[in-house]
């Protein structure tokens, strides 16, 4: 087989941003990380409040291992009590803007209050270290305080999107089977109205002993006996409640994950762990400091807004920004409007996200972003087009893409904000602690030609199990390649340590015995003249064995004509004949996810049968797929007229 190196790889030139004092003390912590991981971990953990301390810094291999054993902290109090105690109860915790217009400050001294009062009060519906609550809420304060109350208890907790429909939330809720659910009346998202307690009513046969509603909204409800309203209910308490001890490997999270068939998966993550890793990442990704204001637009239902906007933010004694709805509902300018608003400093999204700006185009001169100095990026590939521009418009940025899964709990490839080169679109080096590689299918090392994406030893956050599916959890990460989790991801290491990951495993298409990369189509597609947002997927071919397929959306006012042959010419003069895509579909809107990642497998299903065969769970708006079998079917009742 024929393994193309993405030409966007081979061109690819190091851009330095660099801090010098930064630069030098991020080297010597990386070496650190790798030469002596036990006392890197070691010196990581002593930054936070431990109740006990551990025996052991760590033991064991993948896929059993354990960090920090025998040690015992309460996540909520490194996360609130240690910056009070230092003295900044008065600061800024928690900025909240709703897309309604709705605004509210949060300090630290606020947040503990709040958040101890709910977990007195959960203690007085029974709950204790270990028992289950899911999170069914939107981002609003009350989602902050409720994952903070969960941490405080000790409590197995998960959160879940507010978009998804009763079945998958159904699936979810029967699957980890909470002793109680936080919900709320409902929310709004593009001026429309999304009932959340009406969904979580429909569940069938269902035996949650009590369900917490905030009205958020307003709606007139009628409460049952199990019903039990959120201020109503914590008013009762007081607000002392210095929460328990919890040892670092046991359960903390359970977040699911939607695989491509089949059930969701309810991915164990350690409490313990997922803090003191994101900790020391957030602070080195973003160069994060207590003067930061970090917004993170991920959904509180995605894990990336527990890792930044929870974890990462408040471990490290920042302000994190919660935004509740749209970012660009009620007007295209909102994201920008935010920025200039709360002077924010630090930005995690998607580049999904950046495409959609791009759409748009930059409003030159009418808003200030130049408080922004890092850009975090994670979800899936970043092409080069996308991060020129955040270069080009956020100029007193650092523009830093990530690679993570759910599964691991972070971002173990990144760069170092201001002390590490950029190569846009790489996704960074091994960040510190992080051992990965990419290898071929019997496990050996290449570089500069794509292979399998792979981790080699264990770090603090990363996945621990799957909830009350032990063997699917060794079978599906570790089946692959003995003693290495497989990712699934298709990635590039280049000479220089970069690591360019460019999609999953079926991202990558064999065309005529050449693997090519659909992030390198994306990128040139990107490039043609009043494209918004594209994709390609590979479709079988009896003669190629797969075909790429474009789907594009358009900016405002481009008209489609043309589009077709542009595309493919670019393709071809880009990347050769045999790359040419077999059709180019243009659609009002992608499906995709709440966090703006474009849901390829739905394209590729749709386009060859006809609709959605696998789990539909995670699409933030199911109209696109209507909209997309329509542009499909007229197109098939033109090639046959």
């Amino acid at each position: 087989m024929t393994y193309d190196l993405p030409n966007f790889v081979l061109n690819s030139k190091e851009i330095l941003r660099i801090d010098e004092k930064k630069r030098d003390e991020f080297k010597r912590l990386l070496e650190f990380s790798k030469n002596d991981p036990n006392g890197f971990w070691e010196s990581i953990a002593s930054d936070l409040v431990w109740r006990k301390k551990w025996d052991t810094v760590m033991e064991g291999r993948l896929p059993e291992f354990s960090f920090f054993k025998g040690g015992y902290l309460n996540v909520a109090e490194n996360l609130i009590d240690r910056h009070i105690e230092a003295g900044e109860a008065n600061r800024a915790a928690l900025i909240f803007e709703s897309e309604t217009g709705r605004s509210a400050v949060y300090t630290y001294a606020m947040l503990q209050s709040i958040v101890n009062k709910l977990s007195n009060a959960l203690r007085s519906l029974g709950v204790k270290k270990g028992d289950r609550v899911s999170i069914f809420l939107p981002n609003i304060p009350e989602t902050l305080f409720s994952v903070l109350a969960c941490y405080r208890v000790g409590a197995v907790f998960n959160t879940i999107f507010s978009g998804f429909s009763t079945q998958a939330l159904e699936n979810r809720l029967k699957h980890f089977n909470p002793m109680i659910i936080i919900t709320a009346d409902g929310t709004y998202r593009r001026g429309k109205l999304v009932e959340l307690k009406k969904k979580v009513d429909e569940i069938r046969d269902s035996n949650f002993e009590k369900i917490i509603v905030v009205k958020n909204v307003g709606l007139n409800l009628n409460f049952t006996e199990r019903d039990l309203d959120f201020y109503s209910l914590i008013a009762k308490f007081n607000d002392k409640d210095k929460g328990g001890d919890v040892e670092a490997n046991e359960p903390g999270i359970v977040f699911y994950t939607s695989g491509t068939t089949g059930k969701p998966k309810g991915v164990v993550l350690s409490g313990a762990g997922f803090l003191v890793n994101n900790y020391v990442y957030a602070k080195h990704h973003l160069d994060l400091s207590k003067s930061d204001v970090l917004w993170c637009t991920a959904d509180i239902g995605w894990l990336t807004m527990h890792i930044w906007g929870i974890i990462g933010a408040l471990a490290n004694g920042s302000t994190t920004l919660f935004y509740e709805g749209a970012i660009d509902y009620p007007s295209q300018d909102r994201f920008y409007e935010i920025v200039q608003k709360y002077k924010v400093t630090k930005i995690f999204t998607a580049p999904t996200l950046i495409r959609m700006l791009m759409k748009y185009g930059f409003p030159e001169g009418k808003y200030d972003v130049s408080s922004v100095r890092v850009i975090g990026l994670v979800g899936e590939p970043l092409n080069p087009e996308a991060w020129h521009w955040m270069n080009k418009h956020f100029r007193s940025a650092y523009i830093n893409n990530t690679w993570g899964q759910t599964e691991t709990a972070g971002t173990p490839l990144a760069g170092s904000a201001f002390a590490t080169g950029m190569k846009p679109g790489s996704s960074g080096i091994e960040f510190l602690g992080a051992s990965l590689d990419v290898v071929d299918d019997e496990g050996n090392p290449v570089l500069e030609r794509p292979g399998n994406l792979v981790i080699k030893k264990p770090f603090p956050m990363m996945i621990r199990d799957l909830w009350n599916e032990h063997e699917r959890f060794l079978k599906e990460y570790y089946g692959k390649l003995e003693g290495l989790y497989f990712t699934y991801d298709v990635a590039v290491k280049d000479k220089d340590g970069h690591f360019w990951v460019l999609g999953r495993n079926d991202d990558v298409i064999n065309v005529s015995g050449h693997r090519l990369s659909t992030m390198e189509m994306e990128s040139l597609v990107a490039s043609v003249n009043g494209i918004a947002e594209c994709a390609v997927v590979g479709i079988p071919d009896e003669i190629r064995g797969l075909t790429p397929v474009v789907f594009v959306s358009l900016k405002n006012d481009i008209s489609a004509t043309g589009i077709e042959e542009t595309i493919s010419k670019m393709i071809e003069e880009g990347i050769g004949k045999f790359a040419a895509p077999s059709d180019v579909i243009v659609v009002e809107e992608m499906p995709k996810t709440p966090s703006g990642k474009i849901l390829r497998r739905f394209l590729r299903e749709i386009y060859v049968y006809g609709d959605i065969v696998g789990d539909r769970t995670g699409l933030e708006n199911p109209a696109s797929i209507e909209k997309l079998k329509s542009v499909l079917r007229n197109r098939i009742e033109s090639r046959n007229k």
